[in-house]
């Protein structure tokens, strides 16, 4: 199938075309746990500025457990990562180490935001989030 393909691991890091996943999180329907988890981004570093076709994210997730399972069943220090680009969802994750594709990604500025969410694919209340801005320059 051409979309399992286009999907691919890249050395432990998750490499989805931006054009795969285009989908919008559920939203909360009543009131949503706390986490005490933190999350950053440890790259790309913020204003970065690259030209390359791929866009290697390292994320600091601490004082949570990452899964690939989806369950109602939520826990405050049990998820995934959401990542978003301009936005747009891109991934939905177990990893903190990711790999975008910027090939169809515009010169200019762009914002790359993560988010530790519940295993129900939902977010905590306050969010745990983090965002850093980049700049796509043109191909050489």
């Amino acid at each position: 199938m051409v979309i399992a393909g286009a999907i691919a691991l890249v050395v432990g890091a998750t490499f989805v075309p931006r054009m795969l996943v285009r989908q919008t999180p559920p939203v909360a329907a009543g009131p949503r746990p706390h986490s005490a988890a933190t999350l950053s981004i440890a790259e790309p570093a913020a204003g970065t500025r690259t030209s390359a076709e791929q866009l290697t994210v390292r994320l600091d997730l601490t004082g949570a457990t990452l899964t690939q399972t989806t369950s109602t069943s939520v826990s405050p220090n049990v998820g995934h990562i959401h990542l978003s680009l301009d936005g747009a969802l891109i991934s939905m994750s177990g990893d903190t180490l990711q790999v975008v594709d910027l090939r169809e990604l515009t010169p200019g500025k762009h914002t790359l935001t993560a988010e530790f969410v519940a295993s129900d694919h939902l977010p905590f209340d306050p969010p745990v989030r983090a965002e850093v801005t980049f700049v796509k320059e043109p191909s050489r």
